[in-house]
């Protein structure tokens, strides 16, 4: 059996720490191997021997040949080749300079002006964006729909509908949708799915795996792990993912090596903090289901809770991202909630070593379902989204504890 083909069949913690260490990429030619990891090649311009060597250089496009810098060297290739590693079904993954970067360059390869794309109502704010700025600029329209609704969504296609954005759980009010289901539908439909799986990376959801197109992840989170850097992925098979790459090309995507190399050391930790952020949510959001102060707990992973049982049946791990929603309460009672926490610092982002707390406030981002929804107690809906780190649970729960105190004044 060969190297390759023995680490695809490797267990996640196995591909983790050796994937993307080639050999002629972790030492020289004549001590191949020498060190633990790749170097980083800061390189703009890559030299040949010869005018034959410099022609030669043009006729192959893939990682591992040196042809210019905006196309990569060995650092940017090992983050690709180990990303790759851990999505089955995927032929290559590309990388952007951000995780919306990631999500407008795969969107623009599929789509030109008369074209139409859905989009789940509960995708990242930006995503919006993008289809309702960027791709509208470019004579393409966005349709929003109920990422619950399986049974009307095949109703949402028209002869021109090209490309479905999921995301799964919404980064806010954490639906989970039937993504195969979505995804099969979508394949029926001659159309191409696109999922953003930040959170529960292929670890927890092999997307290509379980039916989706394209699976994109911001590097920025749980990648990189430390706050510390700004990158995306995006990755798919064959066919898909060399329309993506010309795509990628023509638009000059390219990532610093220095951030390719932190990527590549947060990586290889993924697993072991992945499982500690989600034990450690599902500790703290137990405790919160307790509390008078909250009428809903939106975290999937949690028996009981809204979408656990899809979650159940399609994923098999999650991270430390959900929110909560308090009773009878108001914005002024949420802001001070927030404002006394210690130990979560007020911040976007996720995934970090580090635990975050933002205000819960989705109703100016979604427009084919409502918030508050319908029939629910208004003071019912206030709540916050807590990313939770690696801190010992019992210290975020006291933090947790006390702002609740400071909350009913």
């Amino acid at each position: 059996m060969k190297k390759d083909d023995a680490l695809r069949e490797s267990g996640v913690g196995t591909r983790l720490v050796a994937a993307g260490r080639r050999p002629e990429w972790t030492g020289t030619a004549d001590q191949p191997g020498s060190v633990v990891n790749p170097a980083v090649w800061r390189a703009s311009t890559h030299l040949y021997d010869s005018v034959a060597a410099l022609k030669e250089g043009g006729k192959t496009n893939a990682d591992g040949r040196f042809y210019y810098g905006r196309r990569g060297a060995p650092t940017q290739w090992a983050l690709s080749e180990a990303l790759t590693e851990l999505e089955p079904g995927a032929a290559g993954t590309l990388l952007y300079p951000s995780g919306v970067a990631a999500i407008a360059g795969a969107l623009l390869a599929l789509v030109k002006p008369g074209d139409h794309v859905l989009m789940a109502d509960n995708v990242y704010e930006p995503s919006r964006n993008i289809g309702q700025g960027l791709l509208a600029n470019f004579g393409v329209t966005t349709e929003f729909f109920d990422p619950l609704d399986r049974d009307g969504f095949a109703a949402r296609f028209t002869p021109n509908t090209r490309a479905v954005l999921l995301e799964a759980p919404g980064s806010l009010t954490m639906e989970v949708p039937d993504i195969p289901a979505f995804a099969a539908i979508t394949r029926e439909k001659g159309a191409v799915s696109l999922i953003d799986n930040t959170w529960a990376s292929p670890l927890g959801f092999p997307a290509l795996e379980r039916g989706c197109d394209i699976a994109i992840m911001s590097l920025t989170k749980h990648v990189g792990g430390h706050s510390d850097l700004m990158m995306g992925s995006v990755a798919a098979g064959d066919a898909l993912y060399r329309r993506l790459r010309r795509t990628h090309q023509q638009l000059g995507q390219v990532v610093s090596p220095d951030d390719a190399a932190l990527a590549l050391r947060g990586l290889r930790t993924l697993q072991v903090r992945l499982a500690r952020g989600a034990a450690s949510a599902l500790e703290i959001a137990g405790w919160l289901a307790t509390r008078p102060e909250v009428s809903q707990v939106l975290c999937p992973m949690l028996p009981g809770a809204p979408g656990y049982e899809t979650w159940a049946r399609t994923f098999t791990g999650g991270c430390g991202l959900f929110s909560f929603l308090f009773r009878n309460a108001d914005e002024a009672a949420q802001n001070r909630f927030v404002d006394a926490l210690e130990l979560f610092g007020i911040g976007y982002s996720w995934g970090g070593f580090e635990s975050l707390v933002v205000p819960l406030n989705p109703a100016g981002c979604r427009s084919a379902t409502s918030w508050p929804p319908e029939g629910a107690n208004p003071a019912d809906c206030f709540g916050v989204r807590l990313a939770i780190g690696l801190e010992d649970p019992a210290d975020l729960i006291a933090d947790l504890e006390r702002a609740f105190a400071r909350m009913r004044g």
